[in-house]
């Protein structure tokens, strides 16, 4: 169908029908992950962030492409996850800031936009890596800048720009060696390549999607591998819902909703979010509150509803109330005899959880503390770590559950203190919480600890001295990251050839850092073969992190092992709770 230019619901469209291309191939572009691990996420986070723009674009577009690229770039900054997620965002970034002026664009300005988008993302990556979704993206706009002299057709335009961004994924493997050494194209180029097949999808035949996916939702899974002594195998899984007793729910209505403060008798009062959180935890916990001029969207676990209701009454009209008794839903799970099943997805753009706030009053502006901090953590017993050291604000995530630009901006914002430092504790969150330190500039004093793993957080908190300055706090935390060894133990999800180390799905791997170093069929022998590696260097102490799924007869024997072959090393244990890694290893001199 020719076009010879884009209106504001063209665009509309192309974002809609990318987005719906990108959700239904986004376990695809998970499992292009070059390490054959469960948790490749790639696909999910940009998945989500996606959605997350076309969200806002629904919510709030109308107009020419001009407005209408602005409102989706601010969607995907804000729900950026991962560095795909944020990569994504940068591109549209750029894209919106050329399209600003322009009702409609022709050839030449949607090409000139797509270059000034690759232009805003080269930027925003310290590093620019060749052979990933950087690379096609700027081989797709190369391309339409120097075709759009030859035509003034977008749909004829886009044809080129998606055959060249296929090409360009195709040739990813020989610009980035380990794509080649794994059989894979590079995971982000891919999921863009199915963003631009939507955009030609909608020039070609005019098809739009009926619908997109919730935000938040998620796309991943993998077989586990056979029983060798865990607590919960794929034979025999053991329900979550099994190890908690139903009265011990003590807060036990889910609630969601939102608050429309246009609306009722009390609109438009004066809303203080710190003293509506500390009315909400009398009676409740897992409080999460987000707030803007118009809306207060809220989430809360309490033994009050009607309580918290007429709370979230004095400021406005509550809409799309959500309340469920997770008592009741347990008994019904323990009859059944499953896990529990996925809560409405209204807040699926906030990590369940999220936010665990360490317990401290709240300071009037004058009275801030000098230091405040945030770190990503995912399992229980890891955040309770954090939460120890000092840690005000943990966010829940990791991989496949990454914390999103808008997430850091909130956490941030609720932290009565001078300066914030960030601690990500995996490298595919540390571009979305630089990302909400820049938009919090000039607001927020903000220092991000790009640690890349949870024993690299852990000694980043440890190195911290309250009575130091900010430089020299943030020179001794760096510091620790890089004196910290960390390994990984979980299991492979395809067959693959890694450092000449045949790995065959369902058996474990062992992670040093950022290469796998060792794989078994059993979980101790590869955990064994892992500590050795790691312990090459003569260090004197071994962290041990348990995972949820790691059995304590096979922890006793990995540590009986360590005292046995390694006498003058220390061991420490301690519960992580981390899913998907089985344990995580920390080693210091």
């Amino acid at each position: 169908m020719s076009k010879r230019s884009l209106n504001g619901t063209d665009f509309a469209a192309m974002v809609l029908a990318g987005a719906e291309r990108l959700h239904q191939h986004a376990e695809h572009v998970n499992s292009l992950n070059v390490f054959p691990v469960p948790d490749g996420d790639t696909g999910t986070n940009m998945n989500l962030t996606m959605t997350a723009g076309v969200s806002e674009l629904k919510n709030n577009g109308a107009g020419g492409v001009g407005s209408r690229a602005g409102v989706l770039s601010k969607g995907l900054l804000m729900g950026a996850r991962g560095n795909s997620g944020v990569i994504l965002s940068q591109l549209f970034r750029g894209f919106a800031r050329y399209a600003a002026s322009y009702e409609e664009l022709n050839t030449i300005h949607f090409a000139a936009a797509l270059q000034s988008g690759v232009d805003t993302a080269y930027k925003a990556v310290v590093k620019p890596v060749e052979g990933t979704i950087l690379t096609v993206a700027k081989e797709a706009a190369k391309h339409a800048v120097f075709y759009a002299r030859r035509t003034t057709d977008i749909t004829e335009l886009m044809t080129e720009v998606l055959a060249k961004a296929k090409e360009a994924l195709a040739h990813t493997p020989e610009l980035l060696p380990v794509l080649k050494q794994v059989g894979v194209v590079d995971s982000g180029g891919q999921g863009l390549v199915y963003i631009y097949e939507g955009f030609l999808q909608v020039l070609t035949d005019g098809t739009v999607p009926a619908a997109i996916p919730a935000e938040g939702q998620a796309v991943s899974s993998a077989a586990k591998p056979a029983s060798t002594g865990l607590k919960i195998t794929p034979e025999a899984p053991i329900s979550a819902q099994s190890r908690l007793e139903t009265e011990d729910i003590e807060f036990l209505y889910d609630m969601e909703f939102f608050i429309n403060r246009t609306l009722g008798e009390a609109k438009n009062t004066p809303f203080d979010e710190n003293q509506f959180r500390t009315a909400l935890s009398i009676n409740g916990d897992s409080i999460i509150v987000i707030a803007d001029d118009e809306v207060i969207k809220v989430h809360v676990h309490s033994k009050a509803p009607g309580e918290v209701l007429n709370l979230a009454l004095r400021y406005g009209e509550i809409t799309q109330i959500h309340i469920l008794n997770m008592r009741e839903q347990h008994r019904e799970l323990l009859s059944a005899g499953m896990d529990a099943a996925p809560m409405p997805e209204l807040f699926a753009d906030i990590p369940a959880e999220s936010l665990r706030q360490a317990d401290r009053a709240e300071m009037p502006a004058d009275e801030l503390a000098p230091y405040g901090f945030i770190a990503v953590a995912s399992g229980e017993g890891i955040a309770d770590i954090f939460t120890s050291l000092g840690v005000d604000v943990v966010l829940s995530g990791g991989q496949t559950m990454n914390p999103s630009t808008e997430d850091f901006v909130k956490a941030i914002q609720s932290i009565s203190a001078q300066h914030v430092f960030v601690l990500p504790n995996n490298s595919n969150i540390v571009l979305a919480a630089q990302q909400a330190r820049d938009l919090l500039e000039g607001e927020r004093e903000v220092t991000v600890i790009p640690s890349k793993s949870i024993p690299q957080g852990i000694a980043a908190a440890f190195a911290f001295q309250e009575d130091e300055s900010v430089d020299a706090n943030r020179e001794s935390m760096l510091d620790a990251v890089h004196h910290v060894k960390t390994g990984q133990v979980t299991y492979a999800v395809r067959d693959t050839v890694f450092d000449d180390l045949e790995i065959t799905a369902g058996h474990y791997i062992g992670i040093a850092d950022s290469t796998i170093v060792a794989t078994e069929p059993g979980l101790l022998e590869t955990s064994q073969e892992l500590i050795a590696k790691m312990l090459e260097g003569g260090d004197e102490i071994v962290t041990i992190l348990v995972g949820e799924e790691a059995a304590s007869d096979m922890t006793d024997r990995l540590v009986t092992w360590i005292h046995e072959t390694y006498p003058d090393v220390e061991v420490e244990i301690h519960s992580g709770g981390q899913p998907i890694y089985y344990y995580l290893f920390s080693v210091e001199a």
